[in-house]
């Protein structure tokens, strides 16, 4: 018994030393019709050092691919899971043994934390989750209990920053109606050694106030710093993150550690969105976390991680909220880095995804032997199905003209229909052409092909780039333990 203990103590010991060194992970959303296979994109991650990785489903095929990676991971059990698992112990049970018992295991994946829903709390919801998450909860961590992964696998609950308010930190309280349901998460947090998840984004605060200091949104030190008491705050993030800090104190857990869910800034789709800004601010947060500076309520103490929202841009996201919601990414659909970022994992820039296995390099634009009024007329058409976001006003297509935007949208409808012939027709003003009609930093883009995308991740016999012998010895040891009984 004294030497298993010994063992896990050594495994844990390892496993917190890889957490320090991957405080960054990112979130990865499949909202895409051009979705790389998934192995591309854990090889992707690997090549960037990336450690940790927040899923929001727990879709198999990713799941595949993550296995023997070594990579940390969230999986998520979504707002439409909910009332389901929360009405159903044997529902949860057969969700755990679906989409966690089976994955984990020496050569699997190792998951640390399921999500209980996504942002249920936000007030555009009108509570219509608020009941399902205590009894989803209390019917998953049973189901993981029976399955002997508790001690292993926690639960966490992502809320949007719209939780709390306050008009300095040091009054952040919770809603009112949030109280009672905050306070008991945070209780089952702290009993479970769990993070407070909270997602935080200064680019909305900008994008919605035209009031809002520009500065204050980066952190770079602001002209206009809220003072609150002998505090003072230069970035939005910190003062963010401190008025949730006041919340929790006030519910009587000012302690309980907190991680970053979603934290990011879109590359175009507003006014203020571009590559330049999207640089700035994530490499700002990334130094800031990786300087262990925290913040007046919390000197010294980073969050627990930092998840960027988001990996991989995805368009088939709603734009309801604005066009940039399908260009959060630090990467192109096809995981190539739109800008230079230091994660501070040991890259000093972003790496290229290798292999994405493309369709053949061919476009569909206008035939220029038709009337362009006439060809015009088929542009919605097209972009009703296909993205055409980076056309409008902040897009990197905006301003290429009337022919350049009819081209745009043919190409784009094309590509999603995966080239085939006749979706290029559009009576006759469409024509597939073999030169890239790309213009400046317009890029008419060609899809993936995703036929090509294995069952199984490519990690090879052995382990896994710079993670082997760390977490996943941490997962190998600890569940030697369980199968023993002594976890």
């Amino acid at each position: 018994m004294a030497a298993r203990a010994a063992l896990l103590a050594v495994a844990m010991a390892l496993s917190c030393a890889a957490a320090a060194e991957a405080a960054v992970g990112v979130n990865w959303g499949t909202l895409s019709s051009h979705r790389a296979p998934p192995e591309v994109v854990v090889g992707l991650l690997r090549e960037n050092r990336i450690g940790k990785v927040k899923l929001f489903d727990a879709d198999p095929g990713v799941l595949r691919a993550l296995a023997r990676s070594g990579i940390q991971v969230m999986v998520g059990l979504t707002n439409g899971e909910l009332a389901g698992v929360a009405g159903s112990p044997a529902a949860a049970d057969a969700w755990v043994a679906q989409n966690v018992s089976q994955h984990v295991g020496r050569g699997g994946v190792d998951i640390r934390y399921i999500a209980v829903g996504n942002e249920p709390f936000l007030t555009s919801y009108q509570s219509q989750f608020q009941s399902y998450i205590i009894p989803a909860m209390t019917n998953i961590q049973q189901s993981l209990v029976k399955a002997n992964l508790a001690s292993y696998v926690k639960l966490v609950v992502p809320c949007n920053a719209d939780a709390y308010e306050g008009s300095v930190p040091s009054q952040g309280v919770f809603r009112t109606e949030l109280t009672q349901i905050m306070t008991q998460i945070a209780s089952y947090l702290s009993s479970n050694g769990a993070p407070f998840v909270v997602n935080i984004y200064p680019f909305l605060s900008l994008y919605q106030n035209s009031d809002f200091p520009q500065d204050y949104a980066f952190f770079e030190g602001s002209t206009h710093p809220l003072v609150d008491g002998a505090n003072v705050y230069y970035n939005a993030f910190d003062g963010n993150f401190d008025t949730l800090i006041s919340a929790l104190s006030k519910i009587g857990y000012g302690q309980l550690p907190i991680a970053i869910g979603e934290v990011g800034w879109p590359t175009q789709g507003a006014p203020s969105a571009n590559l330049t800004a999207a640089r700035a601010f994530n490499q700002g947060l990334i130094n800031r976390v990786m300087s262990n500076k925290g913040t007046p309520l919390r000197p010294g103490v980073p969050p627990a991680d930092v998840y960027l929202f988001g990996l991989l841009d995805e368009e088939e996201k709603s734009v309801l909220p604005g066009n940039f919601e399908r260009h959060w990414g630090i990467f192109s659909f096809d995981g190539q880095a739109k800008y230079p970022l230091n994660l501070g994992l040991g890259n000093p820039v972003l790496k290229n995804a290798k292999e994405v296995p493309y369709l053949p390099s061919r476009w569909c634009v206008a035939n220029p032997a038709r009337s362009l009024d006439e060809a015009s007329n088929h542009l919605k058409l097209a972009c009703d199905t296909a993205d055409c976001t980076t056309l409008y006003y902040g897009g990197s297509c905006y301003g290429i003209g009337q022919k350049g935007n009819v081209s745009f949208a043919f190409n784009s409808y094309y590509q999603r229909q995966k080239q085939d012939p006749k979706s290029c027709d559009f009576d006759g003003n469409g024509m597939i052409t073999y030169l890239d009609p790309s213009i400046g930093e317009c890029r008419f883009l060609v899809a993936i092909d995703d036929s090509k995308s294995s069952a199984v991740a490519s990690c090879g016999g052995g382990c896994c780039a710079v993670f082997c012998g760390v977490s996943v010895l941490t997962l190998w040891v600890f569940m030697y333990l369980r199968m023993m009984g002594s976890v």
